[in-house]
């Protein structure tokens, strides 16, 4: 039997867009108020102006709202644009332009760039006529629980465009591929992309932007991987490339999860272009003020009408698009709160189409993960859905920053976060491992920086350093920016891997923001969304430079994967198996006493017991934390002295002994005194 017949491939035919047909195209486009509509079509990417245009008949080419049309002769690699009629009147929410190209809202792929343009027309990238065939060699989904992964968040470009990639194809999805036996070094069991829907990369009239939006927070086409990944300009090529990249990683263990920006696009607001929604239906794609204006609960211009019917379905197509035609195994929702907002742009309890996707048995597979928040002050952080949902904790961010800086009043936020953030999730039904736990992201200062600078410095930025957070909870701990000072040197250090080993040993799911594990800096630079430059891309001689802070990080993974006891699927209770057993959970302060949560104490034990699992592979734990400024003696608890401790992490400790991958450090001192200097942390395992 045949290879492709031994491994059944499940596909997602789209219903609108351009489907390839025996003999031509079918071109599908949905438009409730056109009066006209027409493709284009192009032979060459560099051509200004369609060789043919073909117009659609009123009468036999529409249905309902859908337009539909075949164009024989036609074959995969064909460029096209849609073109429509009808009003112009933005006070009742029409922007027709008659002369406006647009891209097709289902394209499968972009080709090309905005060209230059004298007449005012502007001509954007072309749409791509694209064949989904494609060999994946068996490949299926990993379906690895979430409460096992740990995430990697990082941008395909910046992960390998330096110079010191050493890659043949930097930049693109093919980079990634080359870089894959160090995503598996590090441990990391999910990649979660950046943005790869496609954007602008140039200006909508061919000129070079001032502040190119190198993050890709801009969408052009929700349903064609970003053409400025794919190495060379062969037309649609990117669409191999990408499933290319999705069937390596499979391969390797590595999940793929794609960060959507369903929240708004790249036509901004109403001084903003005709590139694609304005032109077919703008009062069904967009949130509109009753003047015609646009809402802006994104902060980037508009807004999606994220649970009016159409958009609703276009959203869902495009999910599962990426899902069976990719191969994709999860996503994270940027600006996820809009989707929680009605047409009005009002909150709302059970919002349709955030209920949709959690009960949509097409994506049953997939991870879900909202970026619980949006521009408009509407943070849901713990309360955003229900149980099929995890979310991005930005308590858990701004908690253990804060603690780790020496904060008052945080012992007890720590060890909630700490414990997977059951304030947030237990009553809601869910658990840990919904809470998405991270110090840094793309979003922010990396970890180096977080240690490194109190103040943003973000004048490359063209912007008068008004624009990126001000409120970071970091500190530089003398010096603003890199120094020689020994004293500071080893006390950011050491601050990292505190942070770093506080986020692999909480319950929940851990994510890494691509570089902490090498130290990667961004010079203070806390908003480089428009730094396409060695201010965002990952250098790789700081995998030899700072190997002592790869191996801490590392290590910590490896443990993390192999002991179920800082992974656990349900909330700790403080409670013991049987009397006389040491509960799951308990917490003492440095005297070794039960803790005192309203004191200022900068010091907390933590004992994870392994009352509740039943994998003989669970072992107790033992976390010293100590974030004041000055040394602490710390007692190990009578209840638990006489197990045999061995030391696994001293964050205080010259490498090797910084961490101990076989966790075969040494004893506990006898006595059980453990002297702590400022700002560190020790674990323990018995």
């Amino acid at each position: 039997m045949p290879a492709a017949q031994r491994f059944m491939q499940f596909r997602y035919p789209l219903p609108y867009g351009a489907l390839l047909q025996d003999g031509g195209v079918q071109f599908v486009v949905y438009s409730r108020s056109a009066t006209a509509m027409r493709v284009l079509l192009y032979k060459r990417v560099t051509d200004r102006e369609p060789y043919r245009i073909v117009d659609f008949n009123r009468t036999t080419d529409r249905w309902g709202d859908i337009w539909s049309l075949f164009v024989p002769d036609l074959e995969a690699g064909a460029l096209y644009h849609f073109q429509a009629d009808g009003p112009y009147a933005p006070e009742r929410g029409h922007r027709f332009n008659p002369q406006a190209r647009l891209i097709d809202p289902y394209a499968r792929a972009l080709a090309g760039a905005f060209q230059a343009s004298e007449d005012g027309i502007i001509r954007p990238p072309k749409c791509v006529v694209i064949d989904d065939n494609f060999d994946w060699q068996g490949d299926r989904h990993l379906r690895r629980p979430l409460s096992e992964s740990v995430i990697y968040e990082m941008h395909v470009r910046g992960f390998t465009k330096g110079g010191s990639s050493n890659v043949d194809s930097p930049g693109s999805y093919l980079g990634v591929i080359e870089k894959i036996p160090y995503l598996q070094s590090l441990g990391v069991t999910a990649v979660e992309l950046m943005p790869i829907h496609e954007f602008p990369t140039n200006g909508v009239f061919g000129g070079k932007l001032d502040r190119p939006n190198y993050w890709g927070y801009d969408s052009l086409a929700f349903f064609s991987p970003h053409r400025g990944y794919q190495q060379g300009n062969e037309p649609g090529d990117q669409v191999r490339q990408f499933k290319e990249m999705v069937r390596a990683l499979h391969a390797a263990g590595i999940e793929v999860i794609l960060d959507v920006v369903f929240n708004h696009t790249a036509e901004g607001n109403h001084m903003g272009p005709t590139l694609s929604f304005k032109g077919l239906e703008n009062r069904v794609y967009y949130m509109l003020n009753g003047d015609g204006t646009y809402k802006n609960y994104s902060g980037c211009g508009n807004t999606v009408n994220g649970n009016h019917p159409i958009c609703r379905e276009m959203i869902f197509h495009c999910l599962r698009h990426w899902v069976y035609n990719y191969h994709i195994d999860g996503f994270r929702f940027d600006l996820a709160s809009i989707l929680s907002r009605n047409r009005n742009g009002e909150l709302v309890p059970n919002p349709p189409m955030v209920e949709l996707i959690a009960e949509d048995p097409m994506l049953a597979d997939t991870k879900i993960i909202a970026e619980a928040w949006d521009a408009a002050g509407a943070f849901q952080v713990g309360n955003f859905a229900d149980k099929r949902w995890a979310e991005w904790n930005g308590h858990y961010r701004d908690d253990v920053r804060r603690f780790w800086r020496g904060d008052q009043g945080m012992i007890g936020p720590m060890a909630t976060r700490l414990s997977g953030s059951s304030d947030l999730y237990q009553s809601s039904g869910r658990h840990p491992y919904h809470s998405i736990n991270f110090v840094t992201s793309h979003d922010g200062y990396p970890l180096n920086d977080l240690v490194s600078y109190e103040h943003k410095h973000n004048q490359a930025n063209g912007e008068d350093n008004r624009d990126g957070e001000n409120n970071n909870n970091s500190a530089n701990y003398g010096v603003e920016g890199p120094t020689r000072r020994k004293h500071i040197v080893e006390l950011r250090r050491r601050q990292a891997k505190n942070m770093m080993a506080s986020l692999l040993l909480s319950e929940g799911t851990p994510m890494i923001v691509a570089g902490d594990e090498v130290l990667r800096t961004q010079r203070g630079n806390n908003n480089a969304y428009c730094q396409d430059n060695a201010t965002s891309w990952f250098d790789w001689n700081l995998v030899e430079k700072n190997a002592e802070m790869l191996r801490f990080t590392q290590a910590i993974i490896e443990f993390r994967k192999a002991q179920p006891n800082v992974r656990r699927p349900m909330f700790l209770t403080g409670q013991a198996a049987q009397e006389g057993q040491i509960p799951d959970v308990s917490w003492y302060g440095p005297e070794g006493h039960g803790v005192n949560w309203g004191s200022q104490q900068k010091s907390l034990v933590c004992v994870l017991g392994t009352a509740g699992l039943d994998d003989p592979s669970a072992r107790y734990i033992m976390l010293l934390l100590h974030a004041g400024g000055d040394s602490q003696d710390f007692t190990i608890p009578a209840a638990v002295r006489r197990l045999p401790w061995r030391l696994f992490v001293d964050t205080a400790a010259e490498a090797p002994g910084d961490v101990y991958p076989g966790v075969n450090g040494p004893a506990v001192p006898a006595g059980g005194r453990v002297k702590m200097v400022h700002h560190s942390m020790r674990c323990y395992v018995a």
